[in-house]
């Protein structure tokens, strides 16, 4: 196993999770906590988490998706449109400090598990952590939320892309990514408030509230302004040259944010002339003139090679990376040395990106074969075998998928 650095169990040792979401938002929230040491156990419904599926790639059945946001957790299914798993699950929350579940809203409450009417009084000191699309009311309350869907309606799409090509998806899931570090949050000041008041909470970790928390600066500049920030591609809407910019080679990351630094790149490149230019003598002139400069910029490094020239510019004190794939940032020896590539066994991942130190996150579990640890996890709790059986052998805890 690499990516660990140390064995001391995680800082979030000794804490139990209850984890009975699915798909990305709460599925990260639950490695995250699981990779600092929390007891994760994930709960599927029969047909397992949906991105089990979410494919090809597959390793054995599972698809690489469900890998990637699912180790350090062990797995059950319960069939909670039953009232006996019901009641096999409000035992095991008997034990539990966080319950995270991404349902559609309304539905715990359907099913007697609403954290007001039940879960709070029942078990006062656990910790409800919701992730949903919109939040339970409003004028969207309580309708389904999709990361795509959220980047649209987020004003995310329509300052992504370029003028030309039209608002564009980020491409990876951010509003998810986000909303389940935004879970992550909650639980952990509710986590401290506890400490004090010896009282759970519920939190309600949103796509909605996440996707307009990463407006900045473009909902910073509109609310000053009043001007509708408009697509810019790579360009900085504030800022220049801070976009991509050709090389001989590969293009390069220019984030230029001063007038030092402006001076430092063009000695650097064999153009000191490019900051005597009025055009670009402060910040303003250059955003102002932005066209102009990148064509003096991308004459000057037409002969240059872009790996090379993006690394003795950061090393100069010039903000600049080389644009590489994602096999090449995998493969980077500072990945490597960050400890940000994890294998157990044949599994391999991305390692976690916090890492105190005197408590270093702990890779100890392979993402879990569905249901892997259900009779075990019914053990653990004293329930005796011949309900452990009946449970199974009447599919209120499923040991398979349909149809495996």
């Amino acid at each position: 196993m690499t990516g660990a650095t140390d064995k001391t169990g995680g800082a979030l040792r000794g804490l139990r999770v209850i984890d009975l979401s699915r798909v990305l938002g709460g599925p990260l929230t639950g490695q995250i906590l699981g990779d600092h040491g929390a007891d994760v156990i994930k709960i599927e419904p029969p047909t397992g988490d949906e991105t089990r599926e979410w494919g090809p790639p597959f390793r054995d059945g599972t698809a690489s998706y469900f890998d990637g946001v699912n180790r350090n957790k062990r797995a059950m299914a319960l069939d909670l449109r039953q009232d006996e798993a019901r009641a096999v699950l409000l035992r095991l929350l008997e034990g539990a400090d966080v319950v995270l579940e991404n349902f559609k809203t309304g539905t715990m409450e359907k099913w007697c598990l609403g954290y007001e009417e039940v879960l709070s009084k029942r078990f006062p000191a656990l910790i409800h952590c919701r992730v949903s699309g919109f939040g339970a009311d409003g004028p969207l309350g309580g309708l389904p939320g999709y990361d795509a869907i959220l980047q649209a309606m987020g004003g995310i799409m329509s300052v992504n892309g370029t003028d030309a090509g039209g608002p564009t998806r980020v491409g990876l899931p951010v509003v998810d990514m986000v909303t389940g570090l935004n879970a992550m949050i909650g639980i952990l000041l509710a986590l401290h408030e506890r400490t004090q008041s010896g009282r759970g909470q519920f939190i309600d970790a949103t796509l909605f509230d996440s996707a307009i928390s990463l407006l900045h600066p473009h909902a910073a500049n509109y609310l000053m302004s009043g001007k509708t920030p408009v697509r810019t591609g790579n360009n900085h809407p504030n800022i220049s040259p801070y976009s991509t910019y050709a090389t001989g080679t590969r293009p390069i990351y220019l984030a230029v944010g001063n007038d030092r630094q402006f001076r430092r790149l063009c000695d650097e490149i064999g153009a000191p002339g490019i900051a005597d230019d009025p055009r670009f003598a402060s910040n303003g002139d250059r955003v102002t003139n932005r066209a102009a400069l990148r064509e003096a910029l991308e004459t000057a490094m037409v002969t240059l090679e872009g790996g090379e020239l993006a690394d003795r510019l950061i090393r100069a004190g010039v903000p600049a990376g080389p644009v590489l794939d994602v096999s090449e940032s995998l493969a980077h020896p500072h990945t490597a040395h960050r400890g940000m590539r994890v294998e157990i066994g044949d599994y391999e991942g991305i390692g976690a990106p916090v890492r105190p130190s005197r408590s270093a996150p702990d890779y100890r579990m392979c993402p879990p074969r569905f249901a892997q640890h259900s009779v075990d996890i019914l053990r653990e709790f004293k329930f005796p075998q011949e309900e452990i059986d009946r449970l199974t052998s009447t599919g209120i805890v499923p040991l398979a998928r349909p149809g495996q």
